[in-house]
């Protein structure tokens, strides 16, 4: 019994050049839509964040009007090494605070942080222009931010059995040097706590831009001393 011959299979057709076979996949893209929004909600959530933390800084632990030290915080004179205004007016509030009788001590901190010259040696020469005698001056000329400010100025206390302490600055400035001295106080290990107080330092420049543009550039620095500075920096 002969069978059915048999058909030839189908050629499979040729493929075109350029042909693909099976889905065609997209190349992915990356959501940058996404990931610009996610950024800035977490970079305004972090300004908010700083701007609480300054509003309900601390400004004092203590109740008392009369301190062993009165400590001035350093900032950058000019690139001639002449004190800047805001210099000026830290030091002269500083020297005022003294001559009221607030302190018989001032203690100057601020190294060449910004440029060549030692902050707390033009600021030295500032208040002994302003009468305060050489003895009752301390200068602290190590300290490159504000947290160094602190750690360094406690070694002088310290090593003088002072526990008390009126810091003076900028208005901008305190409430992120209330945090750190907060800090500082409350690291004590079985000593007497640190007594301090925050005292700003009156401004002579006009307020509007000025005073803004320094409390936001304070915001930015309360936000890095938030997250990274006061976890990194010990004394």
């Amino acid at each position: 019994m002969t069978r059915p011959a048999q058909k030839p299979p189908h050629p499979l057709p040729r493929k075109r050049p350029g042909h693909r076979s099976g889905p065609i996949h997209r190349s992915s893209r990356i959501p940058w839509l996404a990931i610009a929004a996610s950024s800035a909600i977490l970079i305004a959530c972090l300004f908010g964040w700083a701007s609480l933390a300054r509003r309900f800084a601390p400004a004092t632990n203590t109740g008392r009007t009369q301190f062993d030290a009165l400590i001035v915080l350093g900032t950058p004179a000019d690139s001639d090494g002449n004190p800047t205004p805001q210099m000026l007016e830290r030091v002269t509030e500083g020297v005022r605070e003294y001559h009221r009788g607030v302190a018989s001590h001032l203690i100057l901190t601020g190294a060449a942080a910004h440029n060549r010259y030692v902050e707390a040696e033009a600021m030295a020469r500032i208040a002994e222009a302003q009468g305060v005698p050489p003895s009752a001056l301390y200068v602290e000329p190590r300290a490159l931010d504000t947290i160094q400010n602190a750690c360094y100025s406690a070694r002088i206390l310290k090593a003088h059995g002072w526990h008390s302490v009126e810091v003076v600055s900028s208005a901008e400035h305190l409430p992120r040097a209330g945090m750190i001295f907060a800090r500082l106080s409350e690291a004590g290990s079985g000593e007497a706590p640190l007594q301090w107080r925050m005292h700003p330092a009156p401004s002579v420049l006009s307020p509007g831009y000025v005073s803004h543009a320094a409390a936001l550039i304070e915001t930015l620095k309360t936000a890095r001393y938030l997250v990274w500075s006061r976890w990194i920096e010990t004394c």
